[in-house]
C-alpha cells in the first residue's frame, strides 16, 4: 500500500474510532513504529488528525456560528453591532430583558449570551440561537409562530401579562419627536401587549430611522414612553434636541 491510499485509510479509519495509537497502527497497516509516527506528523500538519502523545485522535468538526444576519447584507451593521454593545452595558447581573425581533435585537442577544441574565423573546431566530449556544435563562413567549415575521405572536393580551423584564429593548422603522414607529402591525401589536409589564423601554434604532418625517406605519409607542434611546452619532441632531427636551435620555455610540 502506497503512502496516499494508506493516510486516506488512516483519516477514514480515525472518523469511525475516535483515537488510535502507534501500535494499533502498526498492527493495522502492517508499518514499523517509524513509518506511523512520519504518517501521524503529516497528517497532522495537514489539519486531518489531531496529534497526541503515543497516537492520533480525530478533530472534532466544529459547527459554524449560526445567525439569521448576514454582515455583507444587513444594513448598518457596525452601527448596529456598537449599539448593541452599549445596550448590553445597561444590563445587571441576574436582570431579566425583553428582546423582540429585528437585527439590532438579534445582535444584543448575542452580546448577553452565556451571561447570567434571563432574556424573554418572541423572536424564534434568537431563541434558536441562544438555545443552540447554552444560554442558561431563556423564556420564549408563548404563542402562535408566524413564518413571515419569525416571531411567536401571543393570541390574547392577557397571555403576555404572564411575562415581565427589567427593561425590554426594541427597534422600529422611525424614531421621531411623537415616538417609535413600526411598519408590520402585527409585530407592534404583539410588543404592545408586554410594553407595560417592563420596568423601563429603551429603543435601539441606527441613526438613519432617526427622522423628523413620519411615514407608513402605526405609532407603537409615544415619546412619554421612551425612557432611554440608543442610537448613532449621524443621527438628525434636531431631533435629537427634542428627545432629550422631552425627558429621554439619548446615547449616541
Amino acid at each position: 500500500m502506497n503512502e496516499a491510499k494508506r493516510h486516506e485509510d488512516i483519516v477514514k479509519l480515525i472518523g469511525t474510532m475516535e483515537s488510535i495509537s502507534v501500535v494499533e497502527l502498526t498492527e493495522i497497516f502492517n508499518i514499523s513504529p517509524a513509518t506511523a509516527r512520519r504518517d501521524i506528523v503529516k497528517l497532522a500538519d495537514a489539519g486531518k488528525v489531531k496529534k497526541v502523545r503515543n497516537g492520533i485522535v480525530r478533530i472534532e468538526e466544529k459547527k459554524p456560528i449560526w445567525s439569521p444576519l448576514d454582515i455583507n447584507n444587513t444594513d448598518n451593521y457596525h452601527e448596529k453591532a456598537r449599539i448593541a454593545i452599549k445596550a448590553s452595558t445597561l444590563i445587571k447581573d441576574g436582570e431579566s430583558v425583553i428582546l423582540n425581533c429585528g437585527s439590532t435585537a438579534f445582535l444584543l442577544g448575542r452580546e448577553l449570551c452565556g451571561k447570567d441574565v434571563n432574556i424573554i423573546t418572541n423572536y424564534f431566530p434568537l431563541a434558536s440561537y441562544l438555545i443552540e449556544h447554552d444560554h442558561e435563562h431563556v423564556t420564549i413567549i408563548g404563542g402562535q409562530y408566524n413564518k413571515t415575521q419569525n416571531i411567536i405572536l401571543n393570541p390574547t393580551s392577557e397571555l403576555s401579562a404572564i411575562y415581565s423584564g427589567n427593561i425590554m429593548f426594541t427597534s422600529g422603522k422611525q424614531l421621531t419627536p411623537a415616538g417609535l414607529y413600526k411598519s408590520e402591525i402585527l409585530t407592534a401589536v404583539s410588543e404592545q401587549q408586554i410594553l407595560n409589564n417592563a420596568q423601563k423601554l429603551v429603543v435601539v434604532v441606527d441613526s438613519t430611522k432617526v427622522t423628523e418625517k413620519i411615514g407608513s406605519g402605526m405609532l407603537f409607542c409615544p415619546t412619554t414612553k421612551i425612557d432611554v434611546v440608543i442610537t448613532g452619532k449621524l443621527a438628525d441632531k434636531s431631533v435629537v434636541e427634542s428627545l432629550k427636551q422631552q425627558g429621554v435620555e439619548i446615547i449616541l455610540v
